[in-house]
C-alpha cells in the first residue's frame, strides 16, 4: 500500500522532469494540501455523523474528486506564478524556485491548518481478513486498487488522448512541438494539474493508511517518491510506478 502512494506521487515528479526538465521539490507539498483538501471535505460532509462505519462510497468518491481538484488548481498556480517566469532561466534558477516555494507551502501551512498531526477521518470502514497468517484490511487492498486504477488511468491518458499525445511530443522535443502547432503552455498547464491531482489521491491514501497527517508529511514522503522516480528512470512514467512499488 505504501508502495502505491510512493508511485503516485512519483509520477507527479517523472512528469514534470519529462516535461520541463524540472525538479520540481514543492511537489511533496502538493500532496501534503490534498491530504487536508481529503480531510476539510471529509469533515464538511459529515464523516463524524458515519463513525466508524465511514462514508458511503459515493460521499468518499465526492471527497476524493474534491481533493485533486484542489491539488490540480494549486499545481497549476504554482507552475504560473512560480516557475513559468523563471522558465528560460539558467538550471539552477528554477531549482531554487522550487525550494522556496516548498519552505512557503509548509509554513503556510502550519499557519493555516497549526503544527499538530490530525487523526484523519474514517473516511472508508475498517474490515480485517485473515490471509494465511497474515492480517490484510479493506482499507490496504483499496489503496492498492485505487492507486493501479488511476496509474492505468494515466497510462490510457497518455497513449491514447491528444493532449497525452502532445505531452509526450512536448517531452521530446518542446521547439519542435511548438513550431508543429502544440500549445506548450496548455500542455504544460495540464501536466502540472494531472500530475497534483495524482499526489492529492496519494495525500488521502497516505491518510487512510497512516491515520494522522501533518504540514511536514510532504518532506520525507516526497523525498521517497522522488526516490522512486528516479530509481525507475526519472522521466519514465512506468518506470515511476515500478520505482514506487520497489521503494515500499
Amino acid at each position: 500500500s505504501l508502495g502505491s502512494i510512493y508511485a503516485l506521487i512519483a509520477l507527479g515528479y517523472t512528469m514534470v522532469y519529462g516535461i520541463l526538465k524540472l525538479i520540481n521539490f514543492a511537489h511533496g507539498e502538493v500532496f501534503m494540501i490534498g491530504a487536508y483538501a481529503g480531510y476539510f471535505g471529509a469533515l464538511g460532509l459529515g464523516v463524524e455523523r458515519y463513525g466508524a462505519a465511514g462514508l458511503p462510497l459515493y460521499l468518499a468518491l465526492v471527497v476524493l474528486v474534491f481533493a485533486m481538484a484542489v491539488a490540480a488548481a494549486l499545481g497549476v498556480s504554482i507552475e504560473f506564478l512560480a516557475y513559468r517566469p523563471v522558465r528560460s532561466a539558467p538550471r539552477l534558477t528554477p531549482l531554487i524556485t522550487a525550494i522556496g516555494v516548498s519552505l512557503f507551502l509548509q509554513n503556510a501551512a502550519m499557519l493555516a491548518f497549526s503544527p499538530n498531526p490530525r487523526p484523519y477521518p474514517a473516511i472508508l470502514r475498517e474490515v480485517r481478513f485473515e490471509l494465511g497468517g497474515v492480517i490484510v484490511t479493506n482499507v490496504k487492498l483499496t489503496i492498492f486498487v485505487v492507486a493501479i486504477a488511476l496509474m492505468l488511468g494515466l497510462n490510457w491518458f497518455i497513449q491514447r488522448t491528444w493532449t497525452g499525445k502532445a505531452m509526450r511530443a512536448v517531452s521530446t522535443n518542446l521547439d519542435a512541438a511548438r513550431l508543429m502547432g502544440v500549445d506548450t503552455d496548455r500542455i504544460i498547464r495540464a501536466t502540472f494539474a494531472v500530475g497534483s491531482a495524482l499526489a492529492a489521491a496519494g495525500g488521502i491514501l497516505f491518510g487512510l493508511d497512516q491515520i494522522t497527517i501533518n504540514p511536514l508529511m510532504g518532506v520525507l514522503t516526497g523525498l521517497k517518491a522522488f526516490v522512486a522516480a528516479v530509481l525507475g528512470g526519472i522521466g519514465n512514467i512506468r518506470g515511476a510506478v515500478l520505482g514506487g512499488i520497489l521503494i515500499g
